[in-house]
């Protein structure tokens, strides 16, 4: 189902087919507005992620100034990408660019708590709707409070149906 582009909106682009299951997972929740948010192809790679976005999306969220777009990778330990891949975000556009991901690859993740991807992110979007950090507060997925945090207060007031 395509969203309307003229509301409130999130565009989630995953690096991988993991994390698309994991973002699957996440909108399979019953307190989520799955009108409101619309999982792009796996990019194959962070750095297919980085330039999908400047060049084929960042035209259009200057086109539908309600579009905000969750990049979902991989940071394969590396500290450093974080920062890297916000320098490449078009200054007028990272207000509504948010940078997520596990800290080294998904398959760690899954490992470590022996869940599927799609039931990972289901417990992810339960914290997100039950203002619980329960698995956003693990080692690999940590890192991504300031982020995650950003996000919630852009999204959470369309894109959960909240009472």
């Amino acid at each position: 189902m395509s969203v309307n582009h003229y509301q409130p909106h999130v565009f989630v682009l995953p690096e991988d087919d993991a994390n698309r299951q994991i973002v699957n997972g996440f909108i399979l929740d019953i307190n989520l507005n799955s009108r409101a948010i619309q999982v792009l192809p796996p990019a194959g790679g962070w750095k297919k992620v980085v330039e999908k976005l400047t060049k084929d999306y960042a035209s259009t969220m200057r086109q539908y100034p309600q579009r905000m777009i969750i990049l979902l990778i991989d940071f394969d330990e590396d500290k450093d990408r974080l920062i890297y891949i916000k320098h490449q975000i078009p200054d007028d556009l990272k207000n509504r660019v948010f940078v997520l991901g596990v800290l080294s690859e998904p398959e760690s993740l899954r490992r470590d708590i022996n869940k599927s991807f799609e039931k990972i992110g289901e417990a992810l979007a339960k914290d997100c709707s039950d203002n619980t950090n329960e698995l956003w507060e693990h080692d690999l997925l940590i890192h991504n409070k300031t982020e995650l945090d950003r996000l919630i207060s852009s999204v959470k007031p369309f894109l959960f149906n909240l009472k």
